[in-house]
């Protein structure tokens, strides 16, 4: 798995977010269309997993909070990015989302949970703010940003 693999990978997902609103109706549709039992869902956790052990994912930080961009926003992906961080009961740096945020928590942890959500797909509409979140163990969560736009709060 490269990342032209993992951007195809992801092309159904980011086709389905292009022109919707960031609202909870899209973690409803996305819940339904690649549900966290289903088969897009495991092949993207499984690139992930193997992203990660090969280095070029989640390259950035320190135990506990590792992290990276993974694609920039660009047509390829309607102008979604792609980053992945991979936390372990942690409290992580606050920060807005000026466009929204779209979540796919995958916990590595039995239980473990992001900001309060199992396994599946969360959205942050436009504006939001929040110290993202692992309680009871380890997840991955891969987030989408429109515009790839992301604010982090100073001293946050």
């Amino acid at each position: 798995m490269d990342v032209e693999q993992f951007k195809t990978l992801m092309k159904p997902v980011t086709n389905a977010v292009a022109d919707r609103a960031v609202d909870r109706s899209l973690a409803d549709a996305l819940n339904q269309e690649f549900p966290p039992d289903g088969a897009a869902f495991k092949a993207i956790e499984d690139a992930c997993h193997q992203a990660i052990a090969a280095g070029w994912m989640c390259s950035q930080g320190d135990e506990g909070r590792r992290f990276g961009r993974v694609v920039e926003a660009g047509p390829e992906t309607n102008g979604l990015s792609i980053d992945v961080v991979d936390l372990k009961d942690i409290v992580g740096p606050h920060h807005s989302h000026p466009n929204g945020e779209i979540c796919m928590t995958m916990p590595v942890t039995p239980g473990a949970r992001f900001d309060g959500h199992d396994r599946g797909w969360c959205v942050y509409p436009p504006g939001s703010a929040h110290h993202p979140t692992v309680k009871n163990g380890e997840a991955l969560v891969l987030y989408l940003l429109p515009g790839g736009e992301i604010n982090f709060t100073k001293g946050g």
